[in-house]
């Protein structure tokens, strides 16, 4: 595990809380924007935060995150754009996770070694690459461990335990487990049996387990803080960003932010796994 995610997770643990990691789609509205968004959601109680780098077809995101990538590409944002703002949000938060979350063929295209390489001097700390399932991942993962970065993996709820096991001990950071089958999109409620699905999962795994996907209010993300590492929160976030005039952009997301950390806050506290 990189040290940042690994100093990040054993803090959050140590006080009995859940890590909070909102997600930005990078260049939505503009990267100069995407910085400031990310400076917000710090300075509002963010713990890591997810980059995502737009594809112009992301076919695990509902229609909000689609909408937000299609924004962010018409502004001219690429990879290599996604990279150099990665390389400025680190110096403006030396100890702040960064985790690259994106489509295989951009990574492909760019080349594996070299994106590995460039992301890890921009100072990501990790990938997570949505479409690549376990047995595709090899390139990647070399590329990645070459660098000394982590390479996040994928578990949905219909995950069989062998096959948890199987993608766990090829995984590292942590793993992002998918709380809903489909795409990403807030959602008004959650499956009631997610606590017993991620237990599930802790049983199998030494790694740290984020739950996102559907997260969409502060009570939803205080009730995961109780029984996950992580909570991430990317389409709610979206829809402010989407839905605000631009001169409140920021200061609504940072309060939005500031809510789901105040809420999980004051959650009781997260199981020690």
């Amino acid at each position: 595990m990189s040290a940042r995610l690994a100093r990040t997770f054993a803090a959050r643990r140590a006080a009995g809380e859940a890590a909070l990691v909102p997600f930005f789609t990078a260049g939505d509205p503009d990267l100069a924007t995407t910085r400031e968004l990310v400076r917000a959601a710090v300075a509002a109680g963010a713990d890591a935060i997810e980059l995502g780098v737009p594809f112009s077809d992301p076919m695990a995101d509902g229609p909000v995150l689609q909408r937000a990538s299609g924004r962010a590409l018409r502004a001219g944002t690429t990879l290599r754009s996604v990279l150099e703002l990665a390389a400025a949000l680190r110096g403006d938060h030396p100890d702040v996770p960064l985790v690259l979350f994106g489509y295989y063929n951009p990574y492909f295209r760019y080349g594996l070694a070299q994106v590995a390489r460039d992301a890890a001097r921009a100072g990501v700390d990790a990938f997570l690459c949505v479409d690549l399932p376990l047995e595709e991942a090899g390139d990647l993962r070399a590329a990645t461990a070459a660098e000394g970065l982590d390479l996040i993996a994928l578990l949905a709820p219909t995950t069989p335990p062998a096959r948890i096991k199987r993608i766990a001990r090829n995984a590292s950071g942590f793993l992002y487990f998918v709380s809903v089958l489909g795409t990403t999109g807030a959602r008004a409620t959650l499956p009631p049996n997610l606590p017993d699905l991620v237990a599930r999962v802790r049983a199998l795994t030494t790694l740290p387990v984020g739950v996102g996907f559907g997260v969409s209010r502060p009570e939803q993300a205080a009730w995961i803080a109780g029984f996950a590492d992580a909570v991430v929160v990317g389409s709610a976030v979206a829809r402010v960003i989407e839905e605000a005039p631009p001169a409140e952009v920021v200061p609504r997301v940072e309060a939005f932010v500031r809510g789901l950390h105040g809420a999980m806050a004051a959650r009781s506290p997260a199981a020690a796994g």
